[in-house]
């Protein structure tokens, strides 16, 4: 299993003040966090895509090119591109550029996005939603797939014999299907035999399972090799030296920012209550103490069949620097190794 941290380049407040930290600075901060992520071996960094005042990762390629000059060997991952409202071309030109800076490092998560100001900012209409991914979808793997490329569609201009360059160190650029909970999503996904990232933000994560299994019996009589199809979630997690600790750091931040989309949405404020419900055993969150989140992981992997690779969502809360750097030396030195050695790799 794989083990990586995605982060949204949330605009954050110091814990310390109140202050909203300096956009100029949460970058410094998260550049940090993502060569100290490299240093102690983790396998992935994901930035995601947002088009809202209270992110700064409507650029994540800039981010991660970025990102390339500072680390040598994690992999530097979308998560997820929006790619309904992207420009396919322009998608594969920046993720192959930025395979070629980091050395052949790239990774794309293709998704539909969980917010909709993407949509009206690009002159898109949000009744296209799933038609413009499906053809998008179908756009950028072709051009993965061949230096010239024919294809028409209904929401882009058609291609004649185009070539589209640069190409990539690796020779098929890998891409993953970002999903949350639809089942034609997961089939879909199956169906194309792409890796699928499965965003799982709270609840019970074992509720997924009978998804996954959509997705691996779709991909299965497609034709799709058992090894293609790999399952990678994105979770919310954050560690501590002890259990309370972790919790504790973690919940205001992330309870300021889900109390603030609810409103959006019209869901009710977070409780502690469901906070501590949701990182209890069986619970979605990958919060705790080192041996807290190993024994978490490997009953994640047990219960959905096999886990090619786990990110954690740990960027989103407000959280002191320094404390976020510790949270991330604890995965890599202690956490991500005795999962490795528990699964039958050698933790290194």
């Amino acid at each position: 299993m794989q083990i990586g941290i995605d982060s949204f380049a949330a605009s954050l407040a110091d814990p310390a003040s109140g202050q909203l930290i300096a956009p100029e600075r949460r970058i410094a901060n998260l550049l940090d966090e993502i060569a100290l992520a490299d240093q102690v071996g983790l396998d992935a960094f994901g930035i995601g895509e947002h088009h809202r005042r209270e992110f700064l990762d409507s650029a994540p390629s800039i981010l991660l090119a970025a990102a390339a000059a500072r680390t040598k060997k994690i992999r530097l991952v979308s998560a997820v591109t929006v790619l309904s409202a992207a420009d396919p071309v322009r998608v594969f030109q920046e993720f192959a550029t930025l395979d070629l800076i980091s050395g052949g490092r790239a990774e794309i998560v293709a998704g539909r996005g969980s917010f909709t100001e993407a949509y009206p900012l690009f002159g898109l209409r949000l009744e296209d939603y799933d038609e413009l991914f499906r053809e998008k979808l179908d756009l950028l793997l072709k051009i993965r797939d061949n230096e010239r490329v024919t294809w028409s569609g209904k929401h882009r201009p058609a291609l004649r014999e185009q070539e589209v360059y640069p190409r990539p160190v690796q020779q098929e650029l890998p891409v993953w299907v970002g999903v949350g909970g639809t089942p034609q999503s997961f089939a879909r996904a199956g169906v194309l035999g792409l890796p699928l990232m499965v965003a799982i933000i709270g609840g019970e994560h074992h509720r997924f399972r009978p998804l996954i299994d959509l997705y691996r019996e779709a991909g299965a009589r497609a034709g799709h090799a058992p090894e293609k199809l790999k399952v990678g979630l994105h979770m919310f997690g954050f560690l501590g030296d002890t259990t309370e600790q972790a919790a504790d750091d973690f919940y205001p931040g992330y309870a300021g920012m889900m109390s603030q989309i609810g409103k959006e949405r019209g869901w009710p404020p977070i409780t502690r209550s469901q906070y501590d419900f949701t990182r209890s055993p069986k619970g979605a969150f990958l919060i705790g103490d080192a041996e807290t989140v190993v024994e978490k992981l490997l009953y994640t992997n047990e219960v959905l069949g096999g886990v090619a690779r786990i990110d954690f969502q740990m960027t989103a809360a407000s959280i002191a620097p320094e404390k976020m750097l510790h949270a991330i030396e604890i995965l890599g030195t202690r956490v991500a190794p005795a999962v490795r050695k528990a699964l039958g790799g050698d933790g290194k």
